[in-house]
């Protein structure tokens, strides 16, 4: 479906039991469930546009290091990277080297599928989807009825206009404006400052940046520049909990919705500000994710994490283009879950 034939976010048509903007049958064809949800936005005509966006030769990887994070976190394991000459392998008596690679898809840069965050009082994944790890555990893509990433392989990937809001940039600029200077000019991303909508308007404005249909916004806080190489002070303010990113509210849902992007990503740990807030606006914990719920259940638009901006960012502002043409291959493995972006920015 092209975009100026989706309804708005208060137009949906509504979906039983589910909140007014649940868009689960939106981009089904026939009796077929759609399973790939907002990457359909990447139509031919929006592809084709988005490759006018590579006339430099440029290209930049927005792939942190899978080992690059610092910090345990519980429940992630860390990359482990095993290294063995084909000899002791059992391979081959030639000379050569294989290697074995067990990580967590959350660890990293990644892409969110939309499995990965339910409606948390449904239950349900995105279109409805009851998720069982039976159904993950196909051996098959063909045969893979959940709405995981291993499906992006069939439509070619994700090769869309990518547009960056360097949040960072724009704060720290505006600080030096004013005069401030070292700490007090500084956007730490372990602030939890709750990027809004009219702040996101206005970065875009600011760096002359439109935004079209089918687009993936990417935010920058700064976070996987801290998380790299944490400085005593860094860790003292993580145990604050408290992380930067979207502000988690109904507009920010709607807004984003009503841009038809093709998905969203940043470098922040969730994309939306952490801890979230309760819908009463008291402080919530890790199971009141608002926007995650929205995006990856109700949209079907897959979240980026993780994501290493800084090349990025410096080429952005040296250049004055902050739009791009974003190139992604996730994983090709049935019931992918998460995975790294394998994400390029293209000048």
């Amino acid at each position: 479906m092209e975009a100026p034939n989706l309804p708005d976010f208060d137009s949906l048509p509504k979906v039983t039991d589910m909140p007014q903007g649940c868009a689960w049958g939106i981009f089904d064809k026939g009796d077929k469930k759609d399973l790939l949800g907002t990457l359909n936005l990447l139509t031919p005509s929006v592809v084709k546009a988005a490759l006018s966006e590579a006339r430099e030769g440029v290209s930049i990887s927005l792939n942190w290091p899978l080992n690059a994070m610092t910090i345990p976190l519980p429940g992630r394991i860390a990359p482990a990277h095993k290294q063995m000459t084909l000899r002791e392998a059992g391979v081959s008596e030639g000379v050569g080297w294989d290697d074995e690679i067990h990580f967590n898809t959350q660890l990293s840069s990644q892409w969110d599928s939309l499995v990965h965050w339910q409606h948390q009082p449904s239950g349900l994944a995105y279109n409805g989807i009851t998720v069982t790890k039976e159904a993950l555990s196909v051996a098959n893509t063909a045969t893979n009825t959940m709405p995981t990433l291993d499906h992006w392989h069939a439509a070619g990937g994700m090769v869309a206009r990518g547009v960056l809001i360097d949040f960072k940039e724009w704060v720290e600029k505006r600080a030096k404006s004013e005069g401030k200077t070292r700490e007090d000019a500084v956007c730490h991303p372990l602030d939890g400052h709750r990027i809004t909508v009219e702040e996101i308007e206005a970065v875009a404005k600011d760096q002359g940046t439109e935004f079209r249909p089918g687009d993936v916004l990417i935010i920058r806080t700064g976070l996987t520049e801290v998380l790299q190489a944490p400085r005593p002070e860094d860790l003292a303010k993580l145990q604050g909990g408290k992380v930067s990113g979207m502000h988690g509210v109904l507009e920010s849902a709607k807004w984003l919705w009503n841009k038809h992007f093709a998905a969203v990503a940043g470098d922040s740990w969730g994309f939306e500000a952490l801890m979230p807030l309760k819908e009463d606006g008291s402080p919530g914990g890790p199971s009141d994710l608002y926007l995650h719920p929205w995006l990856l259940s109700m949209f079907g638009m897959p979240i980026g994490e993780l994501w290493d901006l800084k090349a990025l960012s410096e080429h952005c502002k040296t250049s004055g283009r902050y739009s791009f043409l974003l190139t992604s291959a996730p994983l090709n493995i049935p019931g992918l879950v998460g995975s790294p972006p394998n994400a390029l920015a293209i000048f």
